[in-house]
């Protein structure tokens, strides 16, 4: 009778002490990064511009964040923590727009603040967007939806690009 008791009583403590133990970790997103969505000015709809080649300015190595086969509605711009002010160029490669005077180039004036999530997470950086400034070859605005970026997946920046001859009709 005792040992049919200590079977189940061992077991059970052994189920709670791993239980206690061991942690969930961090599932969670542990990076800031600006998702920026792209959008017709026209008509304000999302859309997959073709041909567009995206990369960051003084970036050390490779920086091509979208490359011009890649059809895509948005793009993560990733801030360099260390500065205050990270610049992405935005060539058009389609046969009739592919001249370096066409390019774009958004500029992105931040803060970074350290940021301590978790013990599993560790810490992370978040930013605040203090200004946006851009060329406006084929970009007709930007908007910014949030001037924080925090490690939640979300659109903060939308790019509207003239995407017709009608555009220039319209401002008229």
């Amino acid at each position: 009778m005792h040992r049919r008791l200590i079977y189940p009583l061992l077991l059970l403590f052994l189920c709670l002490s791993a239980a206690g133990c061991g942690s969930v970790g961090c599932t969670d997103n542990q990076n800031s990064i600006p998702l920026a969505g792209f959008y017709s000015m026209s008509d304000k709809a999302s859309i997959r511009p073709d041909s567009l080649a995206i990369s960051g300015v003084g970036a050390p190595n490779d920086s091509l964040l979208l490359g011009p086969s890649a059809r895509a509605s948005q793009v993560y711009l990733p801030l360099r923590s260390g500065r205050d002010e990270t610049r992405f160029c935005i060539s058009y490669r389609q046969r009739a727009l592919d001249f370096p005077e066409l390019n774009d180039t958004i500029t992105v004036a931040y803060a970074s603040i350290p940021y301590f999530a978790s013990e599993d997470c560790g810490a992370m950086y978040h930013y605040r967007i203090n200004a946006l400034s851009y060329t406006t070859h084929l970009i007709d605005s930007i908007g910014l939806t949030d001037s924080v970026v925090t490690n939640i997946e979300r659109e903060t920046i939308q790019i509207y690009f003239r995407t017709s001859d009608n555009d220039d009709e319209e401002q008229d």
